[in-house]
This record gives structure tokens, sequence and C-alpha cells, in this order.
């Protein structure tokens, strides 16, 4: 069974330039710009709005969670917000959960955040929660994330077939997941190992 107490005492996770500490109201600022940018509303296939006021309800409520582990991607360099990542939908008898990052607009794309974001989120989930699945769904029209979960050992599952309608066209949903028995790449402090 899942280690629960891993995800409500959620560590702070630290690779070579990001740096992943609990998300919370101290993160408002850069969530609530990240949610208003037209491109990551664009990637992530957004359709809600949210308040500033939701997402301030729902910062102050995840911290301690025994179900899901939110975490602010932060800039080892200086602390800046760079996006947020999650393991959430826990499934405690099948030992899985699900995964979704966003970093926080384009002027972050590109720079390995998210692939660094992306292993220490699973070296947590496998080595230290204990799952023995980690999924997610990415658009068709995000190329660039389908290419970071390949590379830390996400394996195409199948497709949900037009399942996003956006500015009049519809979009493919790939389904994805890694297994703790998988063999995907590991990360720590920056170095493979």
């Amino acid at each position: 069974m899942p280690n629960l107490e891993a995800l409500r005492d959620q560590p702070c996770l630290t690779a070579e330039n990001v740096r992943l500490v609990q998300l919370d109201q101290r993160h408002l600022d850069g969530l609530w710009q990240s949610l208003r940018d037209p491109e990551v509303i664009r990637l992530t296939g957004t359709h809600a709005t949210f308040t500033r006021e939701y997402v301030a309800e729902r910062l102050a409520a995840w911290p301690g969670a025994a179900h899901r582990a939110d975490w602010a991607v932060t800039a080892v360099e200086d602390g800046r917000f760079l996006g947020d990542a999650a393991l959430n939908e826990l499934d405690e008898a099948n030992e899985s959960m699900s995964f979704r990052i966003a970093l926080s607009g384009p002027a972050e794309f590109g720079k390995g955040y998210g692939t660094e974001a992306t292993r220490l989120v699973l070296d947590f989930a496998f080595d230290t929660v204990g799952l023995h699945r980690v999924a997610l769904e990415v658009f068709a029209h995000n190329p660039r994330a389908r290419r970071v979960y390949e590379k830390c050992g996400f394996v195409a599952e199948g497709v949900l077939r037009e399942a996003l309608y956006w500015e009049g066209e519809r979009h493919d949903v790939l389904v994805m997941s890694v297994l703790a028995s998988d063999h995907r790449l590991r990360w720590s402090g920056g170095q493979e190992r």
C-alpha cells in the first residue's frame, strides 16, 4: 500500500536547476499569472476560468493532504516561480496516481525545467510513496510535453480520439503511464544514476 504519510509530509525535492516546494499561498501570484497565460491555457486545454479567491482556497487546502502532493516548481538560482506539478487522483487499492505539470509560460519552455521536475516527482512517487503506476494525459498539440514524458519513461497506452475541442478544432488526447518496474531515468541532484 502507498505511504500516505509521505504525501501528507511532502518533502522539498531538488535537482540541478529546479526545486520543488509545497505549493501553497506563498505561490498565489505566480500560479495566478500562470493560469491566465494564453499559451499555458492552450497547452493544458483549460476551458475553466478561475477566480483568484478560488485559487487561494485551493492553495490553502492542499498542504498536508494525504491523497495528493502539489509542488511549486521554483528555480534553484533565485527561487522564482517556474510552474507547478502534482501527483493527484490517488487510487490507493491499485497503488497508482495521476501526474500533471504546467510551466508558467513560454519564457520557461525549452530549458529542461519540466524534465527535471518530472524526474523528481517520479522518484518520489516510486521510491518514497511506493506507487506502482503513474499516469497522465497529454494533448496531441503539445509535442514538447510528450517528448519530456517519453524521456522520463512514460509509455503511450492509447488515444482518446478528438477528446478536446479547442478554438474550433478537435484534438486527440494521448494517455501515457510509467510503472515502477519500467526502465526509467533516475535523477538525483542533477546527475543520472
